[in-house]
């Protein structure tokens, strides 16, 4: 789409005002709102604003940036009045000498693809958001209330889950979203929504369209949605798996090969491997939040140790059974990223963790395809040479600092600018008195 197809489509929907949108380095989305008499010299210009005033973008003397618009990401806001109807468009952050900002989490992963593209290759990913639906009247948030009493993929012919959910669906849709599937997860109030795979771009900017559409359509029906890793004690929290893939400009699927036992290629071992390696400190980038490393936990769906498999939901990377035929659907399920994440920067760090075991060609260790990982002891795991992920957001941003692959795929700008945000979190954190401390030491200690 070019400037004047999208003048001609804002027009037919009846858009009153544009919000042009970016993320800051922690994947908060952030908007300029825009009357769309103002609009075609968007286009033709960009959008000054003011650097500063966004976590981690530049300092007070470097303030001026500009937004150049993405056409292509258009899609009318579908919860936004009918008299005052809204569309978003994504934007890129650029510098005023015209270079682009190096700070800019879509950017990064723009060049992070382009880099690839000049392989031959694109990185293509399935992510499987899953989110909470909490009732408002929960005691001002602070301990949420499920909004049903559904199971997995429970089935229910006519309630308000089951409507809200549709609902979604439908408005993501209408966004241009190609959704495959809905349902009911594992936890009470638990929901999944899965959307097609797609260029690592394109995913990226599909989940946060999820996430704000989710928590809009949610809050007309009185709810709250929440994305937060694990927000209630004892039931499974909130993941992000992520199906990836990679083809050639052919539309042939690089992880294929007929002759392997598994059906996986070399350039897919190299693959695993690359992010079996860097898995700890890709921790700090996909499963950002203190709040992650309580979901991360044996005993509730979600991996905790570093290894892979076929078919076994234990393992951190899953390769799905292959389906004679199905050559395309080859792909690698990484497990342990949440939707907190900034998806910009999870999907460049996975990327490059990927890349750096195919170019060395890397070989991962023996599959874990029929083990428990979490029946084993410590003393089993270092036996059969399995890790484990970070136990706190303090030692996965540790594992970040010694980790250059993941450094340079963040570059200098990001990197100090999301590791200064997220210390600063884990500070905050670790100087609150929580309710277990009350609990569990004011009478006894």
């Amino acid at each position: 789409m070019n400037a004047k197809d999208l003048l001609k489509k804002i027009k037919e929907d009846n858009v009153r005002f544009v919000s042009l949108q970016f993320t800051d380095m922690v994947g908060a989305v952030k908007s300029v709102d825009m009357p769309l008499h103002n609009l075609q010299g968007a286009l033709d210009d960009g959008v000054w604003f003011d650097g500063s005033s966004v976590e981690g973008f530049a300092r007070i003397q470097e303030s001026d940036m500009r937004l150049i618009l993405d056409v292509d990401t258009y899609a009318v806001l579908p919860w936004s009045p009918v008299d005052r109807r809204r569309a978003r468009i994504f934007c890129d952050i650029y510098m005023p000498d015209g270079s682009p900002f190096d700070g800019d989490p879509r950017g990064t992963l723009k060049r992070a693809l382009a880099k690839l593209a000049k392989r031959g290759w694109s990185y293509n990913i399935g992510p499987e958001p899953e989110f909470f639906l909490f009732k408002e009247s929960n005691g001002e948030g602070v301990h949420p209330v499920p909004h049903d009493v559904g199971g997995y993929f429970d089935f229910s012919a006519d309630d308000e889950a089951v409507r809200v959910r549709t609902e979604l669906m439908e408005a993501l849709m209408s966004m241009g979203i190609e959704v495959e599937v809905g349902h009911h997860e594992v936890a009470l109030g638990q929901h999944e929504i899965d959307f097609r795979y797609a260029n690592a771009l394109r995913a990226a900017d599909n989940v946060l369209t999820l996430k704000y559409t989710v928590k809009a359509i949610a809050a007309q029906h009185g709810l709250t949605a929440s994305f937060m890793p694990k927000p209630v004690f004892g039931i499974n929290g909130s993941g992000m798996h992520c199906h990836q893939s990679l083809f050639d400009n052919k539309g042939n699927n690089l992880f294929f090969d007929a002759k392997d036992e598994f059906k996986l290629s070399k350039t897919a071992y190299s693959f695993i491997a690359g992010q079996l390696e860097h898995a700890r400190a890709l921790a700090g980038v996909v499963s950002p939040t203190v709040n992650s490393y309580k979901r991360l936990v044996p005993g509730y769906e979600a991996p905790a140790y570093i290894g892979w498999a076929q078919s076994n939901r234990s393992a951190l990377i899953r390769i799905p059974r292959y389906t004679e035929g199905r050559d395309k659907s080859m792909r690698a399920e990484l497990r342990f990223p949440d939707p907190s994440c900034n998806p910009y920067l999870a999907f460049t760090a996975m990327l490059a963790a990927a890349l750096d075991g195919i170019d060395n060609k890397k070989t991962p260790p023996a599959p874990l395809n029929n083990v428990n990982l979490y029946e084993l002891n410590r003393e089993q795991r270092t036996q059969m040479g399995v890790g484990e992920l970070p136990g706190s957001l303090a030692e996965a941003l540790t594992a970040v600092e010694g980790d250059s692959v993941v450094k340079a795929a963040l570059g200098e700008t990001i990197y100090e600018g999301y590791m200064r945000a997220k210390w600063e979190e884990w500070d905050e954190f670790r100087l609150r008195v929580t309710d277990y401390e009350i609990h569990r030491y004011l009478e006894t200690a």
